[in-house]
């Protein structure tokens, strides 16, 4: 496997030139620009075959890339915060008209105020859309999730969009050495596209997109409910798969340190980096800190989540975004409900934290351990929801 330094944008922009798509549309925006400016490279240079598409804004990005995907076509694009916003109303379209599409995404915070650093809001803010949402810890997972996408997508039992996600300048801006494949090997790997249904098929005909009002409208979204289910499944055989292929195997979560520990992170995206090399710093002090790693947050690894949480006393929940509600960050309320009928689950507690791109250091990941321990001997917290890093 060539190894190459990397970004975490050179890294989804090289996996989406080897994927080879049949039409990308894009609008740029920062920190994600890069993606689609250096596969409009690629395009310009004759490396791919892809109809690549310059629209005006993120709103005409989706819908070009809809109007391709039921034309028959393999898709995707890449996009950030606000831009995801502005797609927001063609997101769940997409979804609902089954169309496998991957979307890059950096995460970014959304406006406003104005800020182009990283926290989770924008991808938070469409969790519910019906789009598989895979997070990167850095721009390793950032490749190996945007190729596994497209066969998650792809994939008849699923045929729902997804979105790759890796965090706004930490990992798409910072550049480290990663394992690629070859070029004959992912086009291997991937397959060729399988067109399902096309608007443009005369011999069969159909239709898409049609007014559907209280007599089949509940159905048809169970039926989106029913492959988001199905895509669990699909996920894990995708990445047991990858990793028999090439060595790195992945699933809905990752744990680390976790089998004995009695305190707990669990976080997504890159600061699960920070928290790795916090709980071997502890581990050598007798402390049993572990790191539960959410790749997944849809589907919502449930079941994964409460096994591995079985034997854990206390926990942090890491949200770098917040609900701005008395209950919670979207990871926090999802584990809290998750465990919420379990007889052995950890005290949790709640930190919101890094929003607009506020570092979280290992000092910061320190405390929050200490903290931890604290609340396996006392039985109790400090308080379920706090705002950690806000100054006073």
């Amino acid at each position: 496997m060539p190894q190459l330094a990397k970004t975490g944008n050179e890294a989804m922009a090289e996996a989406m030139r080897q994927i080879n798509p049949d039409v990308v549309a894009a609008y740029p925006i920062t920190p994600a620009t890069e993606i689609v400016m250096i596969f409009s490279q690629f395009v310009a240079d004759g490396l791919v075959n892809t109809e690549y598409v310059a629209v005006e804004s993120e709103h005409s990005a989706m819908s070009a890339c809809v109007g391709a995907s039921a034309a028959g076509a393999r898709v995707m694009t890449g996009t950030s915060s606000q831009g995801l916003q502005l797609m927001s109303e063609i997101l769940p379209i997409a979804a609902a008209l089954r169309l496998p599409i991957v979307l890059c995404d950096v995460n970014r915070a959304l406006s406003g105020p104005i800020n182009i650093h990283c926290d989770h809001s924008d991808t938070m803010a469409v969790r519910d859309f019906g789009w598989v949402q895979i997070f990167s810890e850095n721009a390793q997972e950032a490749y190996d999730n945007v190729l596994q996408a497209m066969k998650i997508v792809e994939d008849e039992r699923v045929r729902l969009p997804a979105m790759a996600t890796t965090d706004g300048f930490i990992i798409s801006h910072c550049m480290e050495k990663i394992d690629t494949l070859e070029d004959a090997v992912v086009k291997n790997y991937v397959g060729e596209h399988k067109v399902i249904n096309s608007v443009l098929d005369v011999d069969k005909p159909i239709t898409l997109g049609s007014i559907d009002l209280q007599d089949y409208y509940f159905e048809h979204r169970m039926a989106m409910a029913d492959a988001m289910n199905h895509a669990k499944q699909v996920i894990v055989e995708v990445g047991q798969d990858f990793g028999r292929r090439f060595g790195r195997s992945y699933g809905m979560i990752e744990t680390y340190q976790l089998d004995d520990a009695e305190v707990a992170i669990v976080a997504l995206g890159s600061t699960c980096g920070t928290a790795r090399a916090v709980v071997d710093e502890l581990r050598e002090k007798g402390i049993k800190a572990g790191l539960l790693k959410i790749r997944v947050f849809r589907p919502f690894p449930a079941d994964e989540i409460i096994q591995a949480l079985s034997k854990i006393k206390a926990a942090a929940i890491m949200d770098r975004s917040d609900t701005l509600s008395s209950q919670g960050g979207q990871v926090f309320t999802e584990v809290r409900s998750a465990l919420y009928e379990q007889s052995n689950k950890p005290l949790l507690t709640n930190y919101i934290y890094g929003l607009g791109g506020r570092e979280i250091s290992l000092d910061d990941i320190r405390r929050i351990f200490v903290e931890q321990v604290e609340a396996a001997a006392s039985g109790k917290v400090r308080g379920p929801v706090q705002h950690f890093g806000v100054r006073q």
